[in-house]
């Protein structure tokens, strides 16, 4: 019997647009909250976005300016494994 090499992927209930699907419901579910909160939750959820927009931005510059080169990685093989 021949073994893979490979590890097995673990197995996920959601992914990609499943996942996201879930994210917007939350969101759409806590902005239908109690007046008293709604406020908060909406500002909350503002600054979260903003702030994850603007690291999106930081890093998508970055990677597009500076990619990483060959040489910049010194442990190639960290595991000894040829």
């Amino acid at each position: 019997m021949l073994r893979d090499s490979q590890p097995e992927q673990p197995k996920s209930l959601l992914r990609g647009a499943g996942a996201l699907a879930v994210a917007v419901a939350i969101i759409v579910v806590l902005l239908y909250a109690p007046p008293a909160y709604r406020f908060f939750v909406l500002v909350f959820f503002l600054i979260s976005l903003v702030i994850g927009i603007v690291v999106a931005g930081i890093l998508h510059f970055w990677n597009k300016y500076r990619p990483v080169k060959e040489e910049d990685i010194n442990n190639k093989r960290p595991l000894g494994l040829s």
